[in-house]
């Protein structure tokens, strides 16, 4: 199938699925004519691609866990190494964003908001020294 076909089953982009062929993540045939052939095996991987990309795995680890996902004889230790080290990533993101939620939420609730030209908000973005 072309790669219009492929962006339509697997919900990739076709500029995606370009960039995937240009790093070496998957390598359509080509038909006769130079035009990109995805075969099921193709769009396959396309699929696991855009998967294991939805969940946030970084394009190195998208091309471990396909090689992975291709050695039949693979150790599912390295996959769950892989997966966890991801999770410790998203969990230390998540700690990051909820102190940054409660520091904002904090200086939101200090500010008068009013027509006074003193602002907590402004004084902390300055490291304490503000106007």
């Amino acid at each position: 199938m072309n790669i219009s076909d492929a962006a339509a089953r697997t919900g990739i982009p076709p500029k995606t699925i370009r960039y995937y062929e240009d790093i070496g993540l998957i390598a359509p045939d080509r038909a006769d004519n130079g035009y990109r052939d995805f075969s099921e095996t193709a769009v396959g991987k396309l699929d696991f691609l855009g998967r294991a990309r939805a969940l946030g795995f970084s394009i190195n680890e998208c091309r471990d866990l396909l090689a992975l996902w291709e050695d039949k004889a693979r150790a599912s230790a390295d996959v769950r190494r892989i997966a966890a080290s991801h999770l410790a990533a998203i969990e230390a993101k998540i700690n990051d964003l909820t102190a940054m939620r409660g520091t904002l939420a904090h200086l939101i609730e200090t500010c008068a908001g009013d027509h006074r030209p003193d602002c907590p908000i402004l004084a902390d973005l300055a490291g304490g020294d503000c106007c």
